[in-house]
C-alpha cells in the first residue's frame, strides 16, 4: 500500500482528500502545517506528498524546498485558480505537478495515480533488458535509473527523469508540449504549458554546461522540444 501525505491547514480539505484516495486503496497520513509534515516524513515512508501552498508556520513553497534537499518523492501542489505565480513558484522549487482548488475529485485521483505510477516505475527493481539510452555524453541507464553527463551522475526528480527519458528514447524527434505531457503523464493535456516549460528548464540546468546554449535539449520555436541526436 502506498502512503500519501496530505498537508493543508484546512481540515475539511484534508478529510475530503482522505475519503477520495482511501477508496483508491491509498493509505493517507495527515499534517496541518509544514512543521508537522516534516515530522511525518521523518518517521514514515512516504510515496507522494499533496501540499497546499498557503499554510502557517512553514508554507508549501518552503516545505517543498525542504523535501527536495533529501528526497525525490513526487510532490503535488494545491493552489487556488488565481495563484498562477504560486503554481510556477511551486514547480520551480521541485513540485512535479499541481491541482487547482476547488478541485475535481476525478482529476485529483487521476493525477495522484499518474504520479504514483511513474514513481513506481522509477524505483522498480525489475527491469527489462537493454534499457540504456544515449546521445553524445548524455546517458540514461534505465536499469539503475542513473543519468550521466560526461561521466558524472545527475540527480533528477521523477518527473524530470521521465521527461528526459521519453525525449532521449526518441532522440532527433520533435515533440509538442501536449505530446510530451500525454506520453509522460499518460493522460490528456490541459494547460500543460507552464508545467512542461518549468521542468524542461530544470532539466537543462542540470544536464547542460550552458543552459542558454544547450547541446542536448533543444527548443524548436513554435513546435516543441527534442533531444539532439549526437553520435
Amino acid at each position: 500500500m502506498y502512503n500519501i501525505l496530505v498537508v493543508d491547514d484546512d481540515k475539511e480539505i484534508v478529510n475530503a482528500i482522505e475519503i477520495y484516495l482511501s477508496k483508491e486503496g491509498y493509505n493517507i497520513l495527515k499534517a496541518y502545517n509544514g512543521e508537522e509534515a516534516i515530522h511525518v516524513i521523518q518517521n514514515n515512508e512516504i510515496h507522494l506528498v499533496i501540499l497546499d501552498i498557503m499554510m502557517p508556520k512553514m508554507n508549501g513553497i518552503e516545505l517543498a524546498k525542504k523535501i527536495r534537499e533529501n528526497l525525490s518523492i513526487p510532490i503535488l501542489m494545491l493552489s487556488a485558480k488565481s495563484e498562477d505565480y504560486d503554481k510556477i513558484n511551486g514547480l520551480n522549487v521541485g513540485a512535479d505537478d499541481y491541482v487547482t482548488k476547488p478541485f475535481n475529485p476525478m482529476e485529483l485521483i487521476a493525477r495522484v495515480n499518474s504520479q504514483i505510477r511513474r514513481y513506481t516505475k522509477l524505483g522498480s527493481a525489475i527491469q527489462s533488458e537493454g534499457n540504456t539510452y544515449q546521445t553524445g555524453e548524455l546517458l540514461i541507464d534505465d536499469n539503475t535509473k542513473q543519468v550521466m553527463v560526461d561521466g558524472k551522475e545527475i540527480k533528477l526528480t521523477p518527473t524530470e527523469y521521465n521527461i528526459l527519458k521519453f525525449l532521449l528514447k526518441n532522440k532527433g524527434k520533435v515533440y509538442s508540449i501536449e505530446q510530451i505531457y500525454e506520453n509522460v503523464w499518460e493522460e490528456e493535456s490541459y494547460g500543460a504549458e507552464n508545467i512542461i516549460a518549468v521542468h524542461i528548464r530544470h532539466i537543462r540546468e542540470k544536464i547542460e554546461i550552458n543552459p542558454k546554449e544547450p547541446k542536448y535539449l533543444k527548443v524548436i520555436w513554435g513546435v516543441g522540444y527534442k533531444i539532439e541526436n549526437i553520435s
